[in-house]
């Protein structure tokens, strides 16, 4: 039956998950019902804004999982991700959870398996699929304009080492365990949507701690990986959470048999100039012609920004609202969401074994 009335949802994590409640709160579909948070101050604060009752307001994850509620919204740090998606949907919630999906090749497994199980609904919010112009390369690469898409490679550098250990007390954060490459869906997500296409094979290298000799493994300089796909592709991708790279890169890059298409690798969240090339379109010189790669929909009003990341939360939570009120997977369903995390987690893997090649789980 479909529902008529707003979804009931619960956000939990709300400092990493303030943007998707602004977003998720401006939705029309959407009602936010309860909030769950260990700082009692963010949560009264939030809980004022949504003119939510005491009683609404939680502390405690497992009475917050069984509260009357319908979605359960997971931006808690990501050691938590998996085993508090595999509770919210045994509880009957659906499950909107930010990435990454899994820190275990095991977790990977048992969230696909309890999806199919609870038959309820959970998508990852990797929301660079979503920047302005990933949306707009899909259109471009579903016209076959490039061809076959043979090779594409993706960097992240963005330093935060600072969320990694307190510059001042000393404080180890939860991410200070954290591989670079573990957090590799920013990278895989846009570009295996893009190619329509998933990771069987992964190896992986990593440039040791040069930068910080002292610290835990996720100060490593630099994690690279190396992947081969279903439809015999390779893809590339470079991480690193500690190297100087400032203004922060976010690159992609696809190369096709008739074409490419990139962003600008000059950094920053801003739109980049970057370049397009089609053969037998484009002459061979001076060959590509630049193209403006927002991650900002201009189109839409100044209020779908409101999650942070360009215009990307909007369409994110619109496609999950409506995957929910049409009873149809969403798009990043709980499939995508391992075929995304799992090829990190071997890489690593890889890379702590000297670069041997693994084979990445299959789910479908």
């Amino acid at each position: 039956m479909t529902q008529t009335q707003p979804w009931r949802i619960g956000i939990v994590g709300l400092h990493r998950g303030q943007g998707l409640v602004s977003t998720l709160a401006a939705h029309p579909r959407v009602r936010i019902a309860a909030l769950c948070d260990l700082d009692s101050t963010v949560l009264a604060e939030l809980g004022s804004r949504f003119k939510l009752a005491d009683q609404s307001l939680y502390t405690d994850f497992q009475e917050f999982v069984a509260a009357d509620i319908d979605v359960i919204v997971i931006a808690t740090p990501i050691d938590f991700h998996a085993a508090q998606a595999i509770a919210a949907l045994e509880h009957g919630k659906h499950v909107l959870c930010e990435q990454t999906a899994a820190y275990t090749l095991e977790d990977c497994d048992r969230l696909v398996q309890t999806v199919r199980r609870t038959g309820r609904s959970y998508m990852m919010a990797e929301n660079y699929c979503y920047f302005h112009y990933i949306r707009s390369w899909r259109e471009i690469i579903a016209t076959g304009k490039l061809g076959r898409i043979v090779y594409a490679e993706a960097a992240y550098l963005h330093e935060i080492t600072r969320l990694l250990i307190d510059p001042v007390t000393g404080t180890r954060h939860w991410r200070y365990t954290r591989p670079p490459i573990l957090y590799c869906a920013h990278c895989l997500g846009p570009l295996l949507t893009l190619m329509d296409d998933r990771i069987v094979r992964a190896t992986g290298l990593h440039s040791g701690q040069s930068l910080h000799p002292d610290k835990g493994i996720g100060f490593l300089d630099m994690e690279v990986g190396l992947f081969q796909t279903h439809k015999g592709a390779v893809i590339k991708i470079l991480r690193s959470q500690v190297a100087p790279r400032h203004p922060e890169l976010i690159w992609y890059s696809l190369q096709g048999t008739h074409g490419f298409i990139e962003n600008g690798r000059n950094g920053g969240w801003g739109a980049s100039e970057g370049l397009l090339y089609v053969a037998n379109e484009m002459p061979i010189h001076p060959g590509a012609q630049p193209r403006i790669c927002d991650p900002v929909d201009t189109g839409l009003p100044p209020e779908a920004r409101a999650g942070g990341h360009g215009t990307s939360e909007y369409y994110m939570v619109n496609d999950f609202i409506e995957s929910l009120d049409r009873g149809i997977t969403p798009p990043i369903d709980v499939i995508r969401a391992v075929e995304f995390t799992a090829p990190g987690i071997c890489a690593h893997e890889s890379a702590m074994q000297g670069g041997v090649w693994i084979d990445v789980p299959q789910y479908r």
